[in-house]
């Protein structure tokens, strides 16, 4: 779970930025969610639940700023199931809560997570999500269920259809706003959020890492005067993670690479690049240099991305090449190192990518390569981050000479990552 670990350190009081230690025990909650909160592991507070589960039960809406990691999904979940408890099922066997989520990856987390934290209450709960069983999910909002955790495109498909309804909805979660309008989703967010009942009769709650303009305009426009809870550390980026940074050339971008996973004691590892062909020629790269690496993109096939998710997670395989595009999909602890072998071109992502590392209060380690194609971002990055990332020197015997051919071409003739982008240049 996201904050299992997490809510271990917070319990010692040896977390950064501790805020209260407060004890579940302590809070008002259904005697079946705090068995439900024990059965997952948790035992006292972080400082976002600390802090929104207390007005969360008051029945006021809540918009938190708080970045992924630091157990916001307990700090919705513990309160809204309370609060339904007191409220009663629906007799018409319509869904009584719906969570909205960018990424599928994270919809199936807040899932699973609701299984647990909701298994003793007595409520059904269905991930109703985009490259998964379309008949099945169908047949289950038909047959009733009490909870809905799912992605805005799937979500109006079947609303389109009369296959969800929405109108009996009490309590709506919108987790990680401000990647829900990145990826393009504010029309389909708002089209969802008109169908329900009216905001001052049902309760509200947003998480987003930044309160930006754009997830300001959905707090005025849909939600009941909510109360605004900020418990974004005063670092941008997390205090117990290493950054170092390597200036290096296009074509000496592999060979370092492999020489840094020789060299560093790594146990788990993200690497990410720009680019969905840059994720296929890597991972190849890798894997043909006796590092199994698997790749995820975006346009991956539903099925395979759970799998490869699921091997990562489990710790079948070590090392994952990644774009932006699912780098907030992926919550997995004990990641000890986070490399970007490409410089993102959005620097806010710089920020997203290394907090996969050192999370729930341990230390981690974040390794960017700077080539001449992505420099140029990088004074965005020290910006943004407040810093400048300590420069390493590396050693000419870092390098190790790449063993791997070149990728294979595909039916159509064409390769699946472009040579200049990927370090190919000049070979």
């Amino acid at each position: 779970m996201e904050n299992e670990d997490s809510d271990k350190a917070y319990a010692r009081g040896d977390a950064p930025r501790f805020l209260t230690k407060v004890a579940f025990d302590a809070l008002a909650l259904a005697p079946e969610v705090k068995a439900g909160l024990a059965d997952a592991g948790f035992t006292h507070c972080s400082p976002i639940q600390s802090l929104v589960i207390p007005v969360a039960l008051s029945g006021r809406d809540v918009a938190g700023q708080a970045q992924t990691g630091t157990g916001k999904t307990a700090a919705f979940l513990a309160p809204m199931l309370t609060r339904l408890l007191a409220l009663g099922p629906d007799k018409r066997k319509q869904p009584c809560a719906l969570i909205m989520a960018p990424t599928r990856e994270l919809a199936i987390q807040i899932y699973e997570d609701a299984t647990v934290i909701g298994g003793r209450t007595g409520f059904s709960f269905l991930a109703v999500v985009g490259g998964m069983d379309y008949r099945g999910q169908a047949e289950a909002l038909k047959a009733g269920v009490d909870v809905v955790i799912g992605t805005p495109g799937r979500l109006i498909d079947y609303q389109k259809q009369g296959i969800f309804q929405a109108d009996g909805i009490r309590i709506v979660v919108i987790d990680e706003a401000d990647r829900l309008l990145d990826l393009g989703f504010a029309k389909d967010m708002r089209f969802i959020l008109r169908k329900l009942p009216p905001f001052t009769k049902r309760q509200s709650m947003l998480f987003s890492a930044t309160l930006s303009y754009r997830v300001m305009e959905l707090t005025y426009e849909f939600m009941n005067l909510p109360e605004f809870i900020d418990v974004v550390p005063e670092e941008v980026t997390v205090s117990g993670i290493r950054q170092e940074l390597y200036h290096v050339g296009l074509d000496e971008k592999l060979p370092l690479l492999l020489g840094l996973l020789k060299r560093e004691p790594w146990t788990r590892a993200l690497v990410f690049v720009n680019t969905r062909s840059g994720v296929d020629w890597l991972t190849h790269k890798l894997s043909g240099n006796g590092i199994p690496a698997g790749g995820i993109t975006g346009d991956l096939p539903q099925k395979q991305r759970l799998k490869l998710m699921e091997r990562f997670k489990n710790g079948e395989l070590k090392l994952l090449v990644a774009t932006d595009v699912a780098s907030r999909g992926i919550h997995i602890e004990d990641v000890s190192h986070v490399i970007n072998y490409d410089i993102p071109q959005d620097a806010e992502n710089y920020v997203h990518r290394i907090g996969r590392t050192a999370r729930a209060g341990k230390t981690g380690c974040a390794v960017t390569l700077a080539c001449e194609t992505y420099v140029y971002y990088l004074e965005a990055v020290e910006e943004l981050i407040g810093q400048k990332i300590p420069v390493v020197w590396p050693e000419a015997e870092w390098s190790v000479p790449d063993q791997a051919g070149p990728l294979p071409r595909r039916r159509d003739g064409s390769r699946g990552g472009s040579r200049e982008r990927s370090g190919e240049k000049g070979k």
